[in-house]
C-alpha cells in the first residue's frame, strides 16, 4: 500500500498552502422558472469541503446532486449565493475564463467515460495537457505515468471500442489526474461497470484519496457511498444530513 500510495502521490501531487475549503458554497439557489411555478433545484446550499476529503453526495432522482455536481465543477452557475472553487469567486469569471478554470483545477469522471473515438488511450489522457499549451515531451511523460498508475500501460495504443469498460473508466482517471488538479469529481463514475470493475475503481479512488488528492463522488449507490469519508445527502435541494466517519 505504502508502494502504491507513492505512485499515485508522484502522478497526482497537489501542493495546499493552508487548510482553506476548495469548495466554498454559501446559500447556493438554483431556480428554474419564476412565481408559483418556480422549482428550486437547490435550496440555499452551503457546503465546505477540504484539502483531502473524500466526499460522497447522495440522493434519489430530483434531490439535486446532479444539479449541485453541475455547479461544483462550474457547468452551471447558481442564481444566487456564493461559489469559491480553490479560493476563487466563479461569479467572478466570464465563460472563458471559466473553462480555463475548469481545465486546471477540476479532474472530472463521468459514467459514460467521454474517451474520444478512435483515438488511443495515450491520446486521450495527453489532451487536456495539449490544451494547457504542455510541449509533446512532458505530456507524454506524464500521460505515460498517469496510464500506468491505473494498471494500463500496455494497453497505451488501444482505441476506446478495443477496452473493457472498466478500462475505458480507468483511462478516464488517467485523463483526470493527469493535469494535476486540485479537485477530482466523479458523476456517477461505477454507473457502467460490472462489480469488479467497480470495487477496482473504488481502490483506485481510495489510493488516490490517500496521496492527498480531494475526491468528491456523486452517486445513488450506498455501497459506493460507503467508501467515502464523508457522505452527505440531499432531498429536494437542500443538504439533509452531513456525516463524517469517525476514525478507529
Amino acid at each position: 500500500m505504502v508502494a502504491a500510495v507513492a505512485a499515485v502521490a508522484a502522478v497526482a501531487a497537489v501542493a495546499v498552502v493552508d487548510n482553506a475549503p476548495i469548495i466554498d458554497l454559501h446559500n447556493v439557489v438554483k431556480q428554474y422558472g419564476a412565481g408559483e411555478s418556480a422549482i428550486f433545484a437547490l435550496d440555499g446550499v452551503s457546503l465546505s469541503i477540504y484539502p483531502g476529503e473524500y466526499v460522497a453526495i447522495m440522493g434519489a432522482s430530483g434531490s439535486g446532486k446532479s444539479t449541485l455536481m453541475n455547479v461544483i465543477g462550474a457547468l452551471d452557475i447558481p442564481t444566487s449565493g456564493e461559489y469559491y472553487l480553490d479560493g476563487i469567486d466563479m461569479a467572478s469569471l466570464d465563460e472563458n475564463q471559466l473553462a480555463i478554470v475548469r481545465g486546471r483545477k477540476i479532474g472530472f469522471i463521468f459514467q459514460s467515460f467521454n474517451l474520444i473515438p478512435r483515438t488511443s488511450a495515450l491520446a486521450n489522457v495527453e489532451l487536456p495537457l495539449a490544451y494547457q499549451g504542455i510541449k509533446m515531451k512532458e505530456r507524454r511523460l506524464r500521460a505515460l505515468k498517469a496510464l500506468d498508475l491505473v494498471g494500463l500501460s500496455d494497453r497505451l495504443t488501444h482505441e476506446p471500442t478495443e477496452l473493457s469498460g472498466g478500462q475505458q473508466q480507468r483511462v478516464a482517471v488517467a485523463r483526470a489526474l493527469v493535469t494535476k488538479p486540485a479537485l477530482l469529481l466523479a458523476d456517477e463514475p461505477t454507473g457502467a461497470l460490472d462489480s469488479k470493475s467497480t470495487a477496482d475503481l473504488l481502490d483506485l479512488f481510495d489510493l488516490v484519496n490517500a496521496a492527498g488528492r480531494t475526491v468528491v463522488l456523486i452517486t445513488h449507490e450506498a455501497d459506493v457511498a460507503a467508501r467515502a469519508k464523508r457522505i452527505i445527502r440531499m432531498r429536494d435541494g437542500k443538504i439533509i444530513e452531513d456525516t463524517a466517519k469517525v476514525l478507529a
